[in-house]
């Protein structure tokens, strides 16, 4: 079973090919082929790349829909001051579905 780690948003994502995965919003509508080049590491079986050797993978997906995620509420309060509020926000994300790994 091969594999990858790749870099988008901030954040690292191990995927294989088939997968759905959700990422920080991409600016490409749905139905879009995406390709990933900041590619970490890529294994195949027991073996496993990195660093330079690792320079040239790249990884595919499709955009499968974009949205916004579940809410997430933050309380403020301080204490003895009568003062309270809740703020809250949904994060946009991208759904991705992995087309492919190319090492």
């Amino acid at each position: 079973m091969s594999y990858a780690i790749f870099k988008t948003g901030g954040k690292q994502y191990r995927v294989s090919q088939g997968d759905v995965i959700d990422v920080e919003k991409l600016d490409h509508s749905e139905g879009d082929q995406v390709v990933f080049s900041e590619v970490l590491m890529v294994a195949e079986g027991a073996s496993i790349k990195v660093g330079q050797e690792v320079q040239s993978a790249t990884v595919e997906a499709e955009v499968d829909r974009q949205y916004k995620g579940e809410k997430v509420l933050a309380y403020k309060y301080r204490r003895r001051k009568g003062y309270h509020r809740t703020v809250g926000h949904r994060r946009r994300l991208t759904r991705l579905k992995i087309t492919g790994i190319k090492a």
